[in-house]
Parts: structure tokens; sequence; C-alpha cells
């Protein structure tokens, strides 16, 4: 049996997991299945006295049930819930310490001791959620001052078609929003750990842990992100909602109660921002410990410039780093954004000049070398306005000739490149091949002032074959709207934009929030260009 601490996760392999949990006081204890948004599919996705089952989630008085495969494929996870009985008198005005379990196959497996600092009289105490193929646990510990209706009503559950159960216990209407604790934890070692996402300093991550790890960290920022904008939302519509109403009769709205209903409602608001905001920020300084961690021992394609892991020997990554993600409105948290490597996914930098983008591609070239530092390396670069002059010479190693700055030879480059995709993907076919032996590069600047549509054709192809010669392909150019329906649409179509106007967002996976994109920039000092351009 483990103590939790909150954020912290494990794995459950057992059929059944049950949920219970004691206090001083008497609490109802209730679940919610929510989808990858935190949301219920509808009312009846909650489980409490008055609706007490749902798809593999079964309430009783003494606990709640779960019987991980019976759940519906495409929730994301029960929420574990407790609240202050009202039924049993005297009603608490808040909840106290709070011990919730959680047992599999009928031994107890963790226990999560929660003390309630602010009033609260609901918990989110534990989540049980999918990770890959299958479960994890991880404490939450989140509370909600205006009990299981406000609680309820956050995660999308319409409390009066709920059966008319869900205000149980409701007594007030500040709400605080549920954030989602740090979560995805992975193990950094072969032998068995609590999977808390913190590795023995300067303990190395496995290939392939270090990709998971950080998206795993984002996750976790693009989930508390979410109940922090879902807060603010709810917080704007109430107080709308409540100033109406305190000014809605004509001859009482300019009435000192009036105005006493008015205050009463801003106090809310700010009450409920408030909250909502320290609990983001809580969070926030989670991830960032976190981040700070992890980049002792990410390998350095990962890595920030910072890391010591560039002065190191050259370890392999299953991934590269791109930049970092932030929200100006939602604090000072950045998130690393990376991609796996080779690129399954082409990489299309959204640009009118090629000069502007040379740091971000050498950035990306860097990352690159680093990544696959036991296979060689080759890089055919197309870069016809001698944007990236600065830095070329020191990629000679590892150039597959000369850059092209003539486009009469771009289409016999990508000729060479296809017809080489083309015999490694025969040689697939017939069970001859064997894993790429070269890590190839592909740099198409300039795109697609200069190519003929045929060599938008061969780019199409590589494409599709790429992967079949370890390829990493990287366009550099703007798509004129003019061109929609072409060849060159469809290779848009197919590849990963990164903006590099600050105005242009993305949206995370999970949540649907959005984040800016400050893509990393190579230093131009010689010296660091030198470090981090490394060909071998």
């Amino acid at each position: 049996m483990i103590e939790l601490t909150a954020g912290q996760n494990i794995p459950l392999t057992g059929a059944t997991v049950r949920f219970s949990a004691k206090a001083d006081a008497a609490l109802d204890m209730c679940a919610l299945v929510v989808d990858a948004n935190l949301k219920v599919h509808s009312s009846a996705d909650a489980v409490f006295y008055n609706q007490p089952a749902t798809t593999g989630v079964v309430a009783a008085a003494d606990g709640i049930t779960i019987t991980p495969a019976a759940v519906r494929p495409d929730a994301a996870a029960v929420l574990l819930v407790v609240s202050a009985d009202p039924g049993t008198p005297p009603r608490p005005e808040r909840l106290g310490p709070v011990l919730a379990t959680l047992s599999e196959n009928g031994g107890v497996i963790a226990e999560f001791p929660i003390t309630p600092l602010s009033g609260e009289t609901a918990l989110i105490c534990l989540e049980v959620y999918r990770r890959g193929p299958g479960w994890k646990l991880r404490a939450v510990g989140q509370g909600y001052a205006g009990g299981l209706a406000v609680l309820f009503t956050t995660h999308g559950v319409d409390v009066d078609g709920a059966e008319g159960g869900a205000d149980r216990g409701a007594g007030g209407a500040s709400e605080e929003r549920h954030q989602a604790a740090r979560s995805g934890a992975y193990a950094l070692s072969s032998h068995p750990v609590d999977e808390t996402r913190t590795a023995p300093a300067g303990t190395p991550l496995e290939v392939g842990h270090g990709l998971e790890r950080l998206w795993m960290i984002f996750e976790d920022a693009a989930r508390s992100a979410a109940a922090l904008i879902s807060a603010r939302e709810y917080a704007a519509q109430r107080l709308d909602n409540e100033l109406s109403l305190a000014v809605s009769d004509p001859a009482t709205r300019n009435s000192p109660a009036a105005a006493e209903a008015c205050r009463v409602a801003q106090r809310r608001n700010d009450e409920l921002i408030e909250t909502a905001e320290r609990n983001h920020q809580r969070d926030s300084e989670q991830l960032v410990r976190e981040l700070a961690e992890a980049d002792l021992v990410l390998p350095p394609a990962l890595a920030s410039w910072g890391s010591p892991a560039w002065d190191g020997p050259p370890t392999v990554s299953d991934g590269i780093r791109l930049g970092e993600l932030y929200a100006l409105d939602r604090g000072p948290l950045r998130i690393p954004y990376c991609v796996p490597v080779p690129l399954n996914r082409p990489l299309w930098i959204d640009t009118e000049s090629t000069h502007a983008v040379a740091p971000v591609v050498g950035a990306l070239l860097a990352r690159l070398l680093a990544a696959a530092p036991q296979r060689r390396t080759l890089v055919d670069i197309i870069d016809m306005t001698g944007a990236f002059s600065g830095f070329t010479d020191l990629l000679t190693p590892v150039l597959n000739g000369p850059p092209i700055t003539d486009h009469t030879e771009i289409s016999a480059r990508l000729q060479a490149l296809v017809d080489a995709a083309e015999l490694a993907e025969l040689a697939q076919l017939s069970g001859a091949a064997m894993p790429p032996s070269t890590h190839r590069v592909l740099l198409a600047a300039d795109f697609p002032h200069g190519y003929q549509s045929s060599d938008a054709q061969r780019l199409g192809v590589l494409i599709a074959k790429g992967a079949a010669l370890g390829l990493s392909t990287v366009i550099i150019g703007a798509v004129d709207s003019a061109v929609v329906g072409t060849t060159v649409a469809m290779l848009s179509r197919l590849c990963q934009h990164l903006p590099v106007a600050g105005a242009t967002p993305l949206f995370d996976p999970w949540t649907g929030s959005a984040w800016q994109l400050d893509l990393d920039l190579l230093p131009r000092e010689p010296d660091q260009r030198a470090r981090f351009l490394r060909t071998r």
C-alpha cells in the first residue's frame, strides 16, 4: 500500500477497483465518467445516490466500484468525488480532513489524505484514467466551495436533468474549477518505482521515454489551462446572471438592496477567479519543477540549449524539441513542444522570408543531428536565397552534396531521393529490408517559388515513401491562396505547419486550448553554433 501525494499516480492492473473515503463527518461519494475535456458526455455519466450506476461504475453506500474494461470506450477518466452529506445534522459548513482509499481486487493499494483549506464542501479525491491500453490512478485533491452541484455543473452535468439529486449537498454558488493535477508519470528505469516523473539526479532517460515524458507534462498543462479557462467563463456567466437578476425589478433596481446584491455578486466572482488562478499557479509551479528535473536527464535533441546534455556524450532520442508553448493570459508557464523523429509528418515553416527563419532552421538541424548519433546522417539542402550560408559550412561532414542554390538543380536532387526511397520501399516489400542505416534530412527552402510542378510531386512521393529511407523533411515557404486544389495545396495539408507569426495559435489535442509557439532559435555566436551543430 502506498500513501499518495497530490499529483502522484500509480498503474492499475486489477479487473475491478473500489473507491472509499472516511472523514469525521458523514460523506456522500459519487463519480463522473468524463471525456478528454473533463466533461461528461451526458448526465447518465454521473453516478451518485439517486443514480447509482452507469456502464462500468456502480455506487453503494460504502464506496464506488469501477470495472475499467466495462467503462464506455470513448471515456478518458472516472473522477471520484466526495461531498459533505447534508442529510446528517448538523450539516457541516465545510469538509474536514478526508482519507481517500482505493482497493484493487479486494486489497487496498493506495491511500490519499486530503486536508481542505478553503472552505470546500466537495472534493475530487482521485482520478482513474486511461493511459495507452491500460489504466492509472492519480491523486487529485481538488476542492469546490460551492458543493456538489457546482462541481457537477463544472464538469458538464445538467444538474436539473440528473434526476434532481445532484443538488444534494449544494450549499453555495462559489465554484472552484477542477484542475487536472500533475499526471502521466513515466518510469525512468527498469526497476519498479512510483512513477511520479522524478528521476535520480543524472539518471538518463531510456530511449522512447523522453518524448513521452514531455508530452505527459504538456497534457497536464493543457488540462490545467482548460480548467482555468472554464472557471473564468463560468464566473463571467454567473456574474452576468446575478447582476441581471439584481436589477431586473424596475421598482428596486436603484435601491440599496440592489446595490448590495451587485457588490456581493462581484465579490463572489472575484473570489472564484482568485481561487482558480491560485490553483492554476500551483499546478504551473509543479510543472516548472518537473521540467527543470527533466532537462537534466533529457537527451540533447529534447533538452534546452542550457542543458548539460549538450556537453555530454551523444545520446539517442525519440524526438526533437521545436520550441516552447505559452499563453500570456495564463501566466509564465512555458512547455516544450516536441515531435517524434524521424519526422513521421513533415514540418512546414510558414514564412515569406527564408532569411528571417534561418535561426529556426538551424535549431531544427541541430536537434535532428543530435537525435540519431548511432546512425550516419545525410542532409540535402535546397537554399536558393543563401539564407543558410551562415551555418552550412559547419554541416560539411554530413551534407549529401553542396546546397542547391540554382533552381535548375532542384529536380535532379529530389529525384535522387525519390529513387532511393523507392528502392528502400521495394526492399521492405520483398522482406529483405533492414532498418535504415542512415538518417536522411531534406530542407526544401523557398518553396514553392522556383520549383517545378513535378518537384512538388516528387516531394509528395517523399512524404509517402520517405519513412523507408529514414527521411525527415522540412519545407520552408508560404502557400498562396491561389494554389488551392494543386499539388502544393495537397502537400500543405500533409505537413505539420509551424507558424512564425505570434498571432497564430496552436491548439492542444486534449482540451483544444489555444497556445502561442515560440520556435527555438540557433544562437548567433559562432562558438555556440559550433557547439550545437555537432556533426559527430
